[in-house]
């Protein structure tokens, strides 16, 4: 087929993806990261353990800060299971009209007040980029463009927060606020919901975005001059500076921020589909699609992930923006080759991200403790064949070659479960 040969060219073939280099690659970055040195990997520490004893019967107060929605509730450990009350959603301060630092804070006061009385102890899922201090405390670096609360930027979170509410009249003598970001909230919520023996956990988020955290020894992080423990290391593995093909970085170029997220644009859900329309035309322009085909491509404005795994799961629905190609066979036949090819090396590069984590981990060499990952995120489990291919690319890589073992877990309401770990423990 002529989408094979394209794809041979090009060097888009999910075997022009060398393992052994491109795992080579990111282990040595996260070591880079973890000295301090110049790095694509941030290696944040976060101060966090994911070895604490959840207290029974304690309630914790939970913010969750997510892309479009605020999220409250309180939760409370009862026989290990997580039990989630109280809980009310509105949208993000910030993402229909600029916010100013008071009102972002006032917002957040507003939304627990109801809680005031009934808990000491905050747990906060921040899903933007923040740096952890030592006190658990976060401070915001960048919103995405959608939460416009630029005064917000470099004020600590928890801080703010008990301040507002101490102008009000509340007593937050002893209350403490803790920050975690999504990953690592998903990391949190494993421990608390994995009835078996693991080794240690990981936490992976392949949405909109994508990130890991994993546990490291603090002997291991050298910019921070520790000997004894460990903690949770947010790797912000969305940004591996990896280049691949020659049309990977055409396709850069076109991006916002086209330096940057290099490994998140080419395996997360805001890219998988944009990143598919441009391999397609590309490949229309070289004569792999019929003219019928290739007008229609350029026709369109855009393409989302969803349509492309909805195509791979039925190429002849009509309501689909690509049906088009289902009037030839040939057509088809070349579009859903191209659009596999694309989602199995996403899979083989999501496993290459996992696989790192887990040598950096240093466990999963005993079958009866294996890795426990918590995976979360629509574009894992809902990208046709991509859950598949990530596993199957674990056990040639992870388990075939490295002789580790790892648990692929989906844990309801990770970020409430994690941020309220955090409150409680951290």
């Amino acid at each position: 087929m002529k989408a094979n040969e394209f794809l041979k060219n090009h060097g888009l073939r999910v075997e022009d993806v060398d393992s052994d280099k491109v795992l080579g690659f990111f282990s040595s970055e996260m070591k880079k990261g973890l000295e301090g040195k110049a790095s694509s990997l941030a290696m944040i520490p976060t101060y966090s353990e994911a070895g604490h004893k959840i207290p029974e019967g304690e309630s914790v107060i939970v913010l969750d800060a997510g892309g479009t929605n605020f999220r409250t509730c309180l939760v409370t450990f009862n026989n290990g299971v997580a039990e989630i009350s109280d809980f009310q959603k509105m949208g993000m301060p910030g993402a229909k009209e600029e916010v100013s630092a008071k009102e972002f804070f006032s917002i957040l006061a507003d939304s627990i007040e109801r809680f005031m009385g009934k808990s000491k102890k905050i747990g906060f899922c921040f899903s933007y980029a923040a740096e952890i201090t030592p006190d658990h405390d976060g401070i915001p670096l960048m919103f995405s463009k959608e939460i416009k609360a630029p005064e917000v930027i470099g004020k600590r979170l928890g801080k703010e927060l008990l301040s507002e509410l101490s102008s009000r009249g509340y007593d937050t003598t002893g209350m403490s606020v803790s920050i975690v970001n999504d990953t690592v909230a998903t990391l949190l919520a494993a421990k608390a919901a994995y009835k078996g023996d693991a080794s240690t956990y990981i936490g992976f988020i392949l949405g909109t975005g994508t990130n890991t955290a994993y546990v490291e020894k603090n002997s291991n992080i050298k910019k921070l001059d520790l000997s004894e423990g460990s903690q949770i290391i947010n790797v912000e593995s969305g940004c591996l500076k990896l280049e691949l093909s020659e049309i990977d970085e055409e396709f850069m170029k076109t991006t916002k921020d086209s330096n940057s997220y290099h490994l998140e644009k080419k395996i997360s859900g805001a890219y998988l589909g944009p990143f598919t329309l441009f391999v397609l035309r590309k490949a229309a322009d070289e004569g792999v699609f019929s003219n019928a085909s290739k007008e229609k491509l350029y026709e369109m404005s855009s393409l989302e992930t969803k349509d492309v795994g909805a195509f791979l799961r039925e190429a002849g629905d009509f309501s689909n923006p690509l049906s088009f190609f289902a009037e030839s066979r040939e057509d088809t036949k070349n579009a859903y080759i191209i659009m596999r090819t694309i989602v199995e090396r996403s899979g083989k590069l999501t496993a290459l991200n996992l696989t790192a984590a887990v040598l950096a981990s240093g466990e999963g060499d005993d079958p009866r403790r294996p890795v426990v990952i918590n995976a979360d995120g629509t574009t894992f489990y809902k990208t046709c064949f991509l859950e598949d291919y990530v596993k199957e690319y674990l056990d040639q890589i992870l388990w075939k070659k490295e002789g580790r073992i790892c648990q692929i877990v989906s844990i309801e309401n990770s970020p409430t479960i994690g941020a309220a770990i955090a409150g409680l423990c951290i």
